[in-house]
């Protein structure tokens, strides 16, 4: 069986501001680049296969990061793993939105990627790696939103919440019949060190 370890990118200057990011290239700021190399380090204690990674700036830096840490990683960029797209709200804030478009701004047409796109694209996704990688550990670097779908989507059964920490990771087990999460949203990486 193929387990996959999904891992959202470092934080970004837009997710401190709260700005939605969807298909918008916002790169990783300081604080988003040491997130990476914490989970990288992270990383190098655990055994992967592949590394697959969004082709955006912010997950691809991150999965990069991490590829340092296991040199002889195939490492491969998939569009089906890009972030949920934002429609016109991409940019702004919720008190922007709520400004521009008022507090039912939710209810409009905004343009976001349809939820069957999402889940049609990441089901691919896992069906090419299972296909490609039976038996294998395949780490996914990913984005928030497209994760949290893909998890309920995977496993249907269960309750997962919707906020994906940045670099926390997540191992699902894929399996014949029911998928089982090991992991879910872990970010001990990021605890305070000793000096």
């Amino acid at each position: 069986m193929t387990t996959i370890g999904f891992v959202r990118h470092g934080v970004t200057a837009w997710n401190k501001e709260g700005r939605a990011q969807g298909y918008t290239d916002v790169p990783l700021d300081e604080e988003g680049i040491e997130m990476a190399e914490r989970v990288a380090d992270r990383m190098q204690q655990e055994e992967w296969d592949v590394i697959y990674t969004s082709p955006l700036i912010r997950a691809k830096k991150t999965a990069e990061i991490i590829a340092e840490k296991h040199p002889s990683t195939e490492f491969y960029t998939d569009k089906r793993l890009g972030e949920i797209g934002g429609g016109i709200i991409e940019g702004t804030t919720e008190e922007e939105r709520v400004a521009k478009w008022g507090a039912s701004w939710r209810e409009q047409d905004m343009g976001f990627e349809p939820e069957e796109v999402i889940i049609s694209r990441g089901m691919s996704f896992i069906e090419d790696v299972k296909d490609a990688h039976p038996g294998k550990r395949v780490l996914v670097v990913s984005h928030g939103g497209f994760i949290s779908r893909l998890l309920n989507a995977l496993m249907p059964e269960e309750e997962f919440s919707k906020d994906i920490g940045n670099t926390s990771v997540t191992v699902v087990e894929l399996q014949e019949k029911k998928n089982l999460c090991h992991l879910f949203n872990c970010m001990k990486h990021l605890e305070a060190r000793e000096v």
